[in-house]
């Protein structure tokens, strides 16, 4: 298992977040639109993982689609949502976590097309929850193409830059009112480890406030920029 993305929910629109991150010499891209959810986002790469900024484009089929992560939107508002965790087999991770105890949504198909019109497609499996203040679970993903494959696809159409190879994700810092069930929680989640192979996963204590992702560190960051009520360090 690896670390696949950060959702971070945007009021702008995917241009605007590109115009954004570009001011700041950050190479971003738009993405694409997801037809049957109301959605379309922009994309910031980095070695193995990615920031993706999801803006509401269609209230109307957002509030009608099923999906997790449109009714997190609707919940949440502007700032992180959640993260999503990369697997081989999503699948076999179905199996353990509903062995485990945990009652998922089952496994989902997703997609997005490109702005070159590129068909993208994935499964997806999340936890069934009901939305709050309280820290949303991750989600997972397998994709239909291999890493090679996929990052291939995204040079040859410029969505990575070379300078987006060498970032590295270092850790991704949640605020919650209890540190050590969530620790407990998503070890159990993550298979029994936070460190992941390209991120570790920290929690520190934030008492009478939202729980929600609060910041995205790259390694050896410097910068800190703050976008959409979401703080990163690159």
């Amino acid at each position: 298992m690896k670390f696949d993305h950060v959702i971070h929910f945007i009021e702008e629109t995917p241009e605007q977040a590109v115009e954004f991150w570009q001011r700041k010499n950050q190479h971003a891209v738009i993405g694409g639109r997801h037809d049957n959810w109301g959605t379309r986002n922009a994309l910031r790469y980095g070695k193995d993982s990615y920031i993706e900024w999801l803006s509401l484009e269609n209230r109307r089929i957002a509030e009608s689609a099923s999906h997790p992560l449109t009714k997190l939107l609707l919940h949440n508002g502007a700032g992180f949502g959640t993260v999503c965790f990369r697997v081989e087999s999503i699948e076999d991770l179905e199996e353990r976590l509903t062995a485990e105890g945990f009652q998922t949504s089952g496994i989902l198909d997703g997609s997005r097309r490109t702005t070159e019109g590129k068909l993208i497609e994935w499964k997806m499996l999340f936890i069934d929850e009901e939305f709050s203040d309280r820290l949303p679970n991750p989600f997972f993903i397998e994709w239909s193409e291999r890493d090679d494959e996929r990052y291939a696809g995204l040079r040859a159409v410029g969505a990575i830059a070379p300078a987006d190879e060498n970032r590295t994700l270092q850790r991704c810092i949640f605020g919650v009112d209890d540190e050590k069930a969530a620790v407990k929680k998503w070890k159990k989640l993550l298979g029994g480890n936070l460190q992941l192979a390209n991120c570790l996963i920290e929690f520190r204590k934030r008492t009478g406030q939202k729980e929600r992702l609060e910041e995205v560190h790259y390694q050896n960051g410097k910068e800190q920029i703050v976008y959409e009520k979401g703080i990163y360090l690159v």
